[in-house]
C-alpha cells in the first residue's frame, strides 16, 4: 500500500452521486458535479472531444480529478465525470480497458504496487521517467510530466517542539538525546519493509539498539491520532505524516526534510490513455498549465479545505481555479 492509498480520509462531503456500473470495473459516476466555467481568452482547444474523467476515492485525487474536469471542459471538451472510483484497482482498471481517459496518479504507487519494484529512486524526475518509459511500453499509458507536488511519507513536529529541539532534519532528529527521540507512527508504516525500522537505520539510530531509538519511545496508532498527537508534542515528540495532508497546515506541524532522501517520491502526474493524446495533443498543454501550480502548500490548502472546513471537492477545484485565473466564470 502507498503513502497516498494508505490515507484514510475519504470524501465524506461528497453530494448525493448517481451511481452508474460500468461493465468489469464497479465505477461509481459523479457525473455532473463539477461546475462549468470557460478558458480566460474564450479559446475552446478540445471542441469536440469526448474525454472520461476518472479518480480514486480518496479527498486528494478527488479534488485532482474536479480540477481536471473543470479545466478540460471548460477548454471545450465534452467531459464525463467518474472521479471518486472506490480503491486504487477501479480507476486504474477503467483507465486499462479503456472506459477512462484520464487518472491523476503517483509515480511511487506505480513503481512499487502496479510494477512490483524494490528500488528506491530518490530522484523524482528520474522515477517518472522510469515509470513513464513501462507505462507507455506495457499499457499505452503517457504519464505526463509531473506537478510539482510529492504526496509521500514524512515525519513532523509541532512548529514550537521543531523550533524549541532545534531540528530541520532527519539527521538532526539523530543528534537528540535518546530521551527527545519519541515517535507516533501507525501500525502499518511501523511494518513495513520500506518504513520505519529501515527509516531509522538509514539515519543512523536503529529501533531498540544501543544510542538508537528505544521500543518503549515508539507510540502505535491510527494514523489520523498521529496528527494530533504530534501537535500535542505527547506521546511523541515526532509523528509520521503524508506531506500533501491539509492538517499540517491547520495543526502548524513543520515537515522535517529527509535529508538523506530514504522516501520514495510520490509525485502527483496527470495520466493519459496514448490513443487519446495522440487524437487530443492538447491535453498535453493543458495538463501541464495545471501542473506547473500545484505545489505541496497548494494541495495541503486544498485538501485542508474538503477535510477540514467540509466543502465539497467540485467547488475546491473551481474555486482555485478561478483564483489562479486558469478558468472564468461561463457567460
Amino acid at each position: 500500500m502507498t503513502a497516498t492509498r494508505a490515507r484514510l480520509a475519504t470524501v465524506a462531503t461528497l453530494l448525493v452521486v448517481t451511481v452508474l456500473a460500468l461493465a468489469g470495473c464497479g465505477l461509481v459516476s459523479s457525473s455532473g458535479t463539477f461546475k462549468e466555467a470557460a478558458l480566460p481568452d474564450g479559446s475552446r482547444p478540445l471542441d469536440g472531444a469526448k474525454i472520461t474523467v476518472t479518480s480514486k476515492s480518496f479527498t486528494e485525487s478527488v479534488i485532482l480529478g474536479k480540477i481536471t474536469a473543470t479545466y478540460l471542459a471548460a477548454a471545450g471538451a465534452k467531459v464525463t465525470d467518474l472521479t471518486g472510483a472506490p480503491g486504487s484497482a477501479s480507476s486504474r482498471q477503467a483507465q486499462l480497458n479503456g472506459d477512462a481517459d484520464i487518472l491523476w496518479e503517483y509515480t511511487g504507487t506505480a513503481w512499487v504496487t502496479y510494477h512490483g519494484e524494490t528500488e528506491t529512486i530518490p530522484d523524482p524526475q528520474e522515477l517518472w521517467r522510469k515509470v513513464h518509459e513501462i507505462e507507455l511500453e506495457q499499457n499505452q499509458l503517457v504519464w505526463l510530466p509531473p506537478a510539482n507536488f510529492n504526496d509521500t511519507y514524512a515525519f513532523a513536529a509541532s512548529s514550537s517542539t521543531a523550533k524549541r529541539l532545534g531540528v530541520k532534519s532527519l539527521s538532526d532528529v539523530a543528534t537528540l538525546p535518546v530521551a527527545d527521540r519519541t515517535f507516533c507512527v501507525d501500525d502499518e508504516f511501523f511494518s513495513r519493509p520500506d518504513g520505519f525500522k529501515p527509516m531509522l537505520a538509514k539515519y543512523g539510530i536503529p529501533l531498540n539498539a544501543p544510542n538508537g531509538v528505544p521500543l518503549g519511545n515508539v507510540t502505535r496508532m491510527d494514523a489520523g491520532v498521529v496528527y494530533t498527537s504530534t501537535a500535542n508534542s505527547a506521546p511523541c515528540n515526532f509523528g509520521m505524516v503524508y506531506t500533501t495532508d491539509g492538517r499540517i497546515k491547520n495543526l502548524d506541524l513543520t515537515v522535517l526534510q529527509d535529508d538523506k532522501k530514504f522516501f520514495l517520491p510520490y509525485s502527483g502526474t496527470t495520466v493519459v490513455r496514448e490513443s487519446v493524446l495522440k487524437q487530443h495533443p492538447e491535453i498535453e498543454q493543458l495538463m501541464g498549465t495545471i501542473s506547473k501550480h500545484l505545489t505541496d502548500d497548494v494541495m495541503q490548502d486544498l485538501n485542508g479545505r474538503v477535510d477540514i472546513d467540509g466543502q465539497d471537492p467540485a467547488d475546491v477545484a473551481y474555486d482555485w481555479l478561478i483564483s489562479e485565473k486558469l478558468v472564468v466564470p461561463p457567460k
